[in-house]
């Protein structure tokens, strides 16, 4: 008896679920060909606390590449286990591990440091910086729209997907700094917020705010519009070596009437505490002169007494 042809259903397509063809290779994620590379242009500055890099490269090239990793998957990773989602879903593309891997392996292992040399020339290195910030406005864009999907009514975790996608890499500093055998607990993004957290965490905000159609402007528009302002103030930090931020003029206005100013007195003392500290040689302390017992002092005063007389 001859069977008619087998019906087969359509791939499943959405958010979640991506149309998966055998036959054809899967395609570099963008995302990923852009910011490898800004990764390792911009990630280890010899002045942050990520400082001693190639020294781990050389002791431990194990736990240098899983940095690297770290570095290059880690808002993702963040992301999915705030969601309940598999972390792991990003490494199954192996086209983006292996490029990853080789601009890794390049820019510790290269002969004469000429591949770090060559991308880290500033015409090049600001071009990566662009590259990396129109990522980071498109990762925060996708975090709320991901959010969204899940959790239609939850602004709250909307900007945290949103603000974990564009900064999660710094928000998991303290991670990658146990991985590297060092702790510096002070070195917390949340304590000391860098421009790109501060603008993830506001791109978020006003993500959040067009998802929900409180903000009457187009995706597209605002897209456009943020990633601009992003690659400018990047850029232009990049090129002077500028470690400002440009939120900070309007900071210094609206956080003392909103959250209140730190008082004067203990910034005064703490100064002053350092400086004295920090400036003022330390003396030991003289020893104490034996004290003179009540009859020396007795038979001295007789005697002053005795030559006034005299």
């Amino acid at each position: 008896m001859a069977r008619g042809p087998s019906r087969v259903s359509p791939p499943p397509t959405g958010l979640l679920h991506r149309p998966h063809f055998p036959l054809v290779p899967p395609p570099l994620p963008p995302a990923a060909c852009r910011e490898v590379p800004g990764r390792a242009v911009t990630g280890p500055e010899p002045s942050d606390h990520r400082q001693g890099a190639v020294e781990l490269s050389r002791q431990s090239p194990l736990a240098s590449w899983v940095v690297a990793m770290l570095y290059c998957f880690g808002s993702y990773i963040l992301a999915d286990l705030l969601l309940g989602e598999a972390p792991l879903d990003y490494f199954s593309n192996n086209a983006s591990v292996l490029l990853a891997t080789a601009v890794w392996y390049l820019t510790f292992y290269c002969p004469l440091n000429l591949f770090y040399k060559c991308v880290a020339f500033l015409p090049v290195k600001l071009i990566f910086v662009a590259l990396k910030e129109v990522v980071r406005v498109r990762k925060i864009a996708a975090g709320v729209h991901h959010a969204h999907h899940h959790y239609h009514q939850g602004w709250l975790i909307m900007v945290v997907i949103g603000f974990v996608k564009g900064s999660g890499v710094a928000l998991m500093s303290n991670f990658e700094q146990l991985l590297r055998g060092v702790w510096k607990p002070e070195t917390n993004e949340l304590l000391h917020m860098t421009f790109p957290s501060k603008a993830s965490l506001y791109g978020a905000v006003l993500f959040t705010l067009q998802q929900t159609h409180w903000l009457p402007i187009s995706k597209d528009s605002l897209i456009f519009f943020f990633t601009l302002f992003m690659i400018t103030c990047k850029v232009f930090m990049t090129a002077t070596h500028s470690h400002g931020s440009p939120f900070a003029p309007v900071e210094g206005v609206l956080c003392p009437v909103l959250f209140g100013s730190v008082p004067s007195g203990h910034d005064d003392h703490h100064h002053d505490h350092h400086h004295e500290g920090a400036h003022e040689p330390f003396s030991p302390p003289t020893p104490l002169l034996p004290a003179k017992t009540r009859d020396e002092l007795n038979e001295g005063t007789r005697k002053r007494k005795t030559k006034k007389a005299e």
